[in-house]
């Protein structure tokens, strides 16, 4: 879901992308190719200063994660 408050674009990323890293996906049926396409083909559409609030640990930014998260 992305959110729009004061031209201010707002992503809740639940555990699916956290700051610098990504969700678990040592469960059954998990798949980290999966996980990180998903990632990539809907979360990295978006504008570099869309912020994240991810379901745990502090918020991030899309270009943050672009840049630094070794996952993608």
């Amino acid at each position: 879901m992305l959110l729009l408050f004061s031209n201010e674009e707002i992503v809740f990323t639940g555990d699916t992308l956290f700051s610098g890293s990504v969700g678990r996906t040592d469960f059954p049926e998990g798949s980290m190719s999966q996980l990180v396409n998903s990632i990539k083909s809907k979360l990295m559409t978006l504008s570099d200063d869309t912020i994240c609030y991810p379901g745990h640990n502090e918020p991030t930014t899309i270009g943050n994660e672009r840049l630094y998260n070794p996952f993608l």
